[in-house]
């Protein structure tokens, strides 16, 4: 198992992974030293969330292994449909899933996501258009939405 730490835009990320997969990445609210020496099977996945912040990708291409549920695991596959610069609500997720009563199920996997950014649970929000609770904070679930907005104003929220 490797862990590497980078910085970006909203502090520092923690990527958990092995030789094959990548099984988190977590926002960390303290300063840790940045990984220099990053090993060959985590390369690609620093590559891309580079590109992603550069605004050069829009899609990730990652062999990914989170760590969850079947109920979760569904759960978190339905996100990775949500296309970049959309949003989607909760109850738009628990129909997709197939009921709609599984609402609160699908939005507490939603909030258990291991793999943030890649796995874009911060493109849920509420029925009404507005920010809900985002494990990495609010403050980075309506960057990450404005950075991957395709209209530029001043503030979506």
């Amino acid at each position: 198992m490797h862990k590497v730490y980078i910085n970006s835009p909203l502090g520092m990320l923690e990527i958990e992974g092995d030789d094959q997969n990548i099984t988190a990445i977590t926002f960390l609210d303290r300063e840790v030293a940045i990984t220099t020496n990053i090993p060959e099977s985590m390369k690609e996945v620093v590559q891309q969330l580079n590109e992603y912040f550069a605004k050069e990708r829009t899609a990730f291409d990652l062999k990914l292994k989170p760590k969850g549920t079947v109920f979760q695991t569904k759960v978190w596959s339905t996100l990775q449909t949500i296309p970049f610069g959309k949003t989607a609500s909760y109850l738009d997720m628990a129909k997709t899933l197939g009921d709609p009563k599984v609402i609160r199920a699908a939005a507490s996997a939603n909030g258990k996501n291991p793999i943030s950014i890649i796995i874009p649970c911060h493109r849920v929000i509420g029925s009404d258009g507005s920010l809900t609770g985002y494990a990495g904070g609010l403050h980075r679930k309506k960057w990450l939405l404005e950075h991957e907005s395709p209209v530029k104003q001043a503030s979506l929220f």
